[in-house]
């Protein structure tokens, strides 16, 4: 037997995030535009949703277009140039290539030599997935400085006449570049997930079934359409009200921070309403932030945590190195949790 022994890499003791950016399309949609196919107020899908507008992306603006430009926007906020990323993290639902995946296109794109770059498909909780890995690739050795992205456009998926989705999603990209740190920065991650409700939120058609649909519509002279994203609606508000705020006390707990020790809390913007119920099961004081671009971004996925935390430091919401809990929810179903300190 041989008596070599394998080299492991050593990373830094502790991670942070360095620097965040968004991207949001040019194109405003109110909810006056959408509502007359589904039959529908301004008023309703306000009192519904808290949802006033939302952005779309252009008919040629891609997946990849959005993502770059967050990434440039949070390269030069972390004080970093490209060529210092050495991966790339995406999370995303919407990339319409089944392969080549999104990631190593965007660090082409960025200048960023010889990284790894790879997607993830977590839906909403994705971004604080790619947290979680990141924080353990800088933490392990594989990675000093970890681009990770939340990009979606979700116009592409959705069905226009569906009362139940037409006036949820938007478009945009967020994201974050994650490095060493002298003191923790990035606090356990609280994730999990329940398949059993994989049809809860879900794409309308397997890919397969779609070919067989687009060949029928071949032969009778139809269009070809996207996919829509369906969702069961008042089960995923069940499952967020009831199931969420505990996963994100579990990931206070784990990072032993209290409730009012919070600079701010910012969930995945899925409802209004759902933020307001975990506001209160966790017992938030009233004067801590809370993230509400819900109002004129919408349900942006995996863009939504880092749009919405791009917007608080932005605008002045939230401060600097404050203390922010972060938590995602989604199709899957999945979710992931974490504490961290705002760059």
């Amino acid at each position: 037997m041989s008596s070599a022994s394998i080299i492991t890499p050593s990373g830094a003791r502790y991670s942070r995030i360095m620097g965040v950016g968004g991207y949001r399309p040019e194109r405003v949609i109110f909810n006056d535009e959408l509502v007359e196919a589904i039959d529908s107020s301004d008023q309703w899908i306000r009192e519904r949703t808290g949802i006033i507008s939302r952005r779309w992306a252009a008919k040629d603006e891609s997946v990849v277009d959005m993502a770059e430009a967050a990434s440039r926007d949070a390269i030069v906020a972390s004080g970093l140039e490209a060529t210092q990323i050495d991966a790339v993290i995406l999370a995303t639902v919407t990339h319409p290539y089944q392969t080549p995946a999104a990631a190593p296109i965007v660090a082409t794109r960025l200048g960023v030599q010889d990284a790894v770059a790879f997607d993830i498909s977590a839906a909403c909780a994705g971004y604080c997935h790619g947290i979680a890995l990141a924080s353990d690739m800088v933490r392990g050795g594989s990675a000093t400085h970890v681009l990770v992205i939340g990009v979606e456009k979700l116009s592409d998926f959705t069905d226009l006449h569906d009362r139940s989705t037409a006036f949820i999603f938007g478009d945009g990209a967020g994201a974050a570049v994650v490095g060493p740190s002298d003191t923790p920065a990035i606090g356990p991650t609280v994730w999990g997930s329940d398949g059993s409700q994989w049809e809860t939120i879900a794409q309308r058609e397997s890919w397969t079934d779609l070919r067989d649909e687009w060949a029928a519509a071949d032969e009778s002279g139809g269009e070809h359409g996207w996919p829509p994203i369906l969702m069961k609606g008042q089960a995923v508000f069940r499952w967020a009200v009831w199931g969420m705020a505990p996963v994100a006390q579990k990931a206070l707990d784990a990072a032993g921070i209290r409730a009012e020790d919070l600079d701010a809390f910012i969930p995945h913007q899925a409802n209004m309403r759902i933020i307001d119920s975990m506001i209160k099961q966790l017992a938030l004081p009233p004067d801590i932030p809370v993230a509400r671009d819900i109002a004129e971004t919408a349900n942006t996925s995996a863009a939504s945590i880092p749009l919405a935390t791009e917007r608080m430091l932005r605008e002045g919401q939230a401060p600097h190195g404050g203390l922010a809990l972060q938590i995602g929810f989604g199709a899957g179903l999945v979710y992931a949790a974490q504490v961290v300190v705002l760059p």
